[in-house]
C-alpha cells in the first residue's frame, strides 16, 4: 500500500534485482521503475548499489551506471575484488550490504516509506530497525522464480512483499542479446 503524499525512497540491490529479473524472463526499464514509484508517491530518491570491475576496460555494466547517473539515481558503487576460485573459475566479490544499510539508516528520519530491491535475507535487521524508526518498508523480489529470490525471513519482516513478476508490464521488456551479466552481476559472492 501506498500513499500519495509519504515521502518515498528506493535502494536497489543491483546485482538482486538483476539476478531476480533474469530469472523470470525480463529486463528492468530503469526509466518506467522510476516513473512508477513517482506516481506511488513523493520520490526523494532513488539509490543503485553496484560493484564495478576497475580493471577492465570496458565493463558491460557502465553504460547503464552512467544512464542511471545521469537520470536522476543515486549511484553507490565501489570496486569489485578479483580472484580464482579453487576450481580455476574467475569469480568477482562486490558485496554493497553495508553501503545499502547505512545510507538507509540515515534516510530514515527524512522518509515515511522504503522500497528495497533485493531478496537478501541478510537485510532483515536492517528492515527491522527502520520500523522501529517509523518508516514502513516494502521489499521487491520474487518468489516465482527457482528457487525463490527472496528470503522467507525478508519476506515476512516487510510490511508489504511486491511481487516483482506482477510489476513486469509496467517496468519490465523483453531481455535484450545475450551479453555478459554486468559485473555478476561475473559471478557476484558475498551474499
Amino acid at each position: 500500500m501506498f500513499y500519495k503524499d509519504e515521502r518515498l525512497a528506493l535502494f536497489i540491490d543491483g546485482s538482486n534485482l538483476y539476478a531476480a529479473a533474469k530469472s523470470l524472463g525480463f529486463d528492468i526499464d530503469y526509466k518506467l521503475l522510476r516513473q512508477e514509484f513517482m506516481r506511488r508517491g513523493k520520490l526523494l530518491r532513488a539509490f543503485y548499489y553496484t560493484a564495478l570491475l576497475e580493471n577492465d576496460e570496458y565493463s558491460p555494466i557502465r553504460p547503464l551506471v552512467d544512464w542511471l547517473h545521469y537520470n536522476g539515481f543515486t549511484m553507490v558503487t565501489k570496486a569489485a575484488k578479483e580472484y580464482t576460485d579453487a576450481q580455476g573459475r574467475r569469480k568477482v566479490k562486490g558485496n554493497m550490504d553495508i553501503e545499502l544499510a547505512v545510507n538507509a539508516m540515515e534516510l530514515a528520519p527524512h522518509v515515511d516509506h522504503i522500497v528495497l530491491f533485493s531478496g537478501d535475507g541478510d537485510f532483515r535487521p536492517l528492515v527491522e530497525s527502520l520500523q522501529r524508526q517509523g518508516v514502513r518498508v516494502s521489499v521487491v523480489s520474487t518468489i516465482r522464480s527457482q528457487p525463490p529470490m527472496i528470503s522467507d525471513e525478508l519476506r515476512r519482516q516487510a510490511d508489504n512483499f511486491i511481487e516483482l513478476d506482477g510489476l513486469r508490464e509496467v517496468i519490465g521488456r523483453p531481455p535484450r542479446d545475450p551479453m555478459p551479466e554486468p559485473g555478476r552481476e561475473a559471478e557476484m559472492v558475498g551474499n
